[in-house]
């Protein structure tokens, strides 16, 4: 399944188109190691079907990206990245439309997403795309050992 539009296409990832995209992030952040990790994981959990990456990808390059987790009838929506120079334009909110409409037509009947309190910004975006159901709040530990605070917000699908 895929979305073509103006040389846009959405679609989940293969394994090569992983390990491109996440040498490229590595190689764009100075503290790596953190990085490294979440690579290696991130492979891991492709491999084992605990993950389904889904792309953007503009003109034959990835310009976003989003990850579901399944977790029985529902799905774990993390690692939300877009590079600057396509933030605003719309590419993720068609991405995520993509990626819903694919876990609906699988068979999932709620998606959560986790967001930092200090972030406004995306706060208001998940709300914008029917994130609404504060339903836990939690922390997260990075590679590196930092903390952080999370707020689950879920929507029915």
């Amino acid at each position: 399944m895929t979305d073509r539009t103006d040389g846009y296409v959405c679609r989940i990832a293969c394994e090569a188109e992983m390990n491109r995209r996440w040498d490229d992030e590595i190689s764009r952040h100075a503290e790596k190691g953190n990085w490294i990790t979440w690579k290696a994981e991130a492979i891991a959990n492709f491999r084992a079907g605990r993950s389904v990456p889904y792309y953007g990808i503009l003109n034959g390059t990835v310009i976003c990206e989003a990850t579901a987790v399944p977790d029985g009838d529902s799905a774990e929506l993390c690692a939300f990245r877009t590079v600057r120079e396509h933030r605003g334009e719309g590419y993720f909110s068609r991405l995520m439309a993509f990626l819903l409409e694919d876990l609906r037509r699988k068979g999932f009947v709620r998606a959560v997403v986790g967001v930092e309190p200090g972030e406004p910004r995306n706060l208001a975006i998940y709300r914008h795309w029917g994130f609404t159901d504060l339903i836990r709040t939690g922390t997260e530990t990075y590679p590196d050992g930092t903390v952080i605070d999370v707020l689950f917000y879920a929507k029915e699908l």
